[in-house]
């Protein structure tokens, strides 16, 4: 049991959902809300709590990409960045293990302000349907 959300032991998403989970716990912004533009849950920070917002996605998000290196990266990933409209230059995608059975991905947006960052995390590959409304419930988010 994974902060409300019931998945079974043993079944691929298991793992993944005790990391989110820990993830959730360990986050220093504020709270998430459903970004129904790109269908993940997104928490905007201020850049005082850049450090900490970097440790906890690192221990969860350990892959990472950039503007530069998105070309390099596996199929699935290259596809994530596609849907969102690309990497700027100060942008970063994270993911956990890439794989096209489930995995979840972090979007990491300055605002350009020199104040604000957004993180957002979804679900991607052929079993992320499947998990989508546990997704949600875990972060507190729900679509409307």
């Amino acid at each position: 049991m994974v902060r409300g959300v019931t998945i079974a032991q043993g079944s691929p998403a298991h793992s993944l959902f005790q990391n989110l989970s820990a993830f959730r716990q360990q986050w220093p912004g504020g709270g998430f809300s459903w970004d129904s533009r790109l269908f993940c849950v997104a928490s905007s920070f201020s850049v005082d709590l850049e450090g900490d917002a970097r440790s906890a996605v690192m221990r969860v998000f350990r892959f990472q990409w950039n503007s530069r290196t998105i070309r390099t990266s596996p199929e699935p990933i290259q596809e994530i960045a596609e849907v969102v409209g690309g990497l700027r230059s100060d942008q970063i995608l994270v993911a956990t293990e890439p794989n096209e059975t489930l995995m979840a991905y972090g979007l990491w947006w300055p605002w350009g302000d020199d104040v604000t960052i957004s993180f957002r995390i979804g679900l991607s590959g052929l079993s992320s349907t499947r998990y989508e409304d546990d997704f949600r419930e875990l972060y507190g988010v729900f679509a409307y």
